[in-house]
Order: structure tokens, then sequence, then C-alpha cells
């Protein structure tokens, strides 16, 4: 599936560094996969971290993605810091 940015939130930051929140029904390996967050070039940038609330064949799963290419870049990607 797509991002939905509806879903997306940022609960904290410091520095340069923002904390963000973000529930879907897709599986972690998904919304890990590069490209996934391109619709959120403009607010998130590299370092920061997303709190993922997914799904694993309908049971609920919480990781932590770092995001190691954003600013200024084409594609988003992140690393699971799980």
């Amino acid at each position: 599936m797509a991002l939905d940015k509806t879903n997306f939130k940022k609960i904290g930051g410091a520095g340069d560094q923002n904390l963000w929140m973000y529930h879907s029904t897709d599986a972690v390996g998904t919304v890990a996969g590069s490209g996934y967050f391109n619709d959120m070039t403009n607010g998130i940038q590299q370092d920061d971290i997303i709190l993922v609330v997914g799904a694993t064949g309908g049971t609920r799963t919480v990781d932590m993605l770092v995001v190691t290419s954003a600013s200024g870049a084409a594609t988003v990607t992140t690393t699971n810091g799980t």
C-alpha cells in the first residue's frame, strides 16, 4: 500500500532530530522499503526516527526506523533499527 499522510505525526524533536509516529496496516518490511516515505521529503530529514505501528498477518507490530536519506533526496530511505 501507499503512505497514508493522515497517519504520520510528529511527536517530538530536539535540535536537528525529530521523532515521528506512523500507523499502518502494512507490514514493516513494506513500510521500511526504499521510497515508501517519498511524499514526506519536505518534512522528514536524515537521522529522524519513525516509530512504526504496522501489521504482520493481522498481528500488530512496533518497529523503529532511522531515516538514512531524505532532505533534498528524490527517494527517502530508512533502516530498521528495531
